[in-house]
């Protein structure tokens, strides 16, 4: 390994990310030290990681490179894998427009949630195709201390729970995961949004995401509450013909969520890359034991 690894720090709406580029896979980056990267206090900080890969270097990604040129290999705080992050991929597509890779317009980019459409502005916020949100059947109740809500099982290539409630200091501080049953409604754990209602398709948000606690934001999880909300305003794109689109604040930021009646689901939010620089390879490895 490389005494020295090149690394940036972006954000979309807050939700912050440590970015390894690594075209040819050869950098190793166990849990442990994404785990360490991602130390607010020991690290560079961040709420996830993105690595940067070439579809065809990544065993996870070979697949999908005739689709994607490039590989968000993503992974949470606390060093686990994702299947996708929407906000991620926004501040991928930046990186990658940054560093050349890409130009402004529309670009493939692939995740273990599958490939993923991104349009680059020429100027402001990108906006990415989120495909398409499955809702499966079952009651789900979610918990913080003596209060308990119903939520609606929304999958978005990750799997999501979103409770409306009447406030939004309700959610508790979310250090950790709300409970919730049944169990076998997520085996592999859960994002947990908390929602209340702004105004119309107004909505706002405070999310606890699975592995790594609350953060300021969550792409898909805002593209979970849309669904949900417009579920439960009575609107259904697919029947009408019309689509329909939501304003999410989230405590970072805003951003506009639209279903489009094919089912296809566009988060539009900013990117913002805001520093670069070398993590020292012995301290990553001193840090990981």
């Amino acid at each position: 390994m490389s005494t020295r690894i090149a690394f940036l720090k972006g954000h979309g709406t807050e939700n912050d990310f440590v970015i390894i580029p690594d075209p040819e896979n050869v950098i190793d980056l166990p849990p442990a030290a994404v785990a360490a990267l991602c130390d607010r206090r020991a690290g560079i900080g961040g709420d996830g990681l993105l690595h940067v890969v070439r579809s065809a270097a990544h065993p996870e990604a070979r697949a999908m490179a005739a689709e994607a040129e490039w590989f968000m290999d993503y992974r949470n705080g606390d060093g686990s894998v994702a299947e996708m992050c929407g906000n991620g991929v926004r501040v991928f597509a930046h990186y990658l427009q940054r560093a050349g890779h890409v130009a402004e317009g529309d670009i493939a980019v692939a995740t273990r949630g599958g490939v993923k459409t991104v349009h680059i502005a020429k100027e402001g916020d990108i906006t990415v195709g989120m495909g398409k949100a499955l809702l499966p059947e079952g009651d789900v109740t979610v918990s913080v201390g003596e209060r308990s809500w119903p939520a609606r099982n929304v999958n978005m290539g990750n799997p999501h729970a979103v409770a409306f409630v009447e406030d939004l200091d309700h959610a508790g501080d979310l250090y950790t995961a709300p409970p919730f049953s049944p169990a076998s409604a997520y085996p592999d754990g859960v994002n947990v949004e908390f929602v209340v209602d702004r105004g119309l398709r107004h909505v706002a948000l405070r999310v606890h995401e699975r592995g790594s606690g609350e953060t300021r934001s969550c792409g898909t999880g805002a593209c979970a509450v849309a669904v949900a909300t417009a579920r439960r305003d009575g609107a259904a794109p697919a029947v009408t013909g019309t689509p329909a689109t939501y304003t999410v604040d989230v405590p970072g930021g805003r951003l506009v969520i639209t279903e489009r009646p094919d089912g296809e689901i566009e988060m539009t939010g900013p990117a913002v890359i805001v520093a670069e620089g070398e993590i020292d390879a012995g301290w990553l490895e001193t840090a990981t034991p």
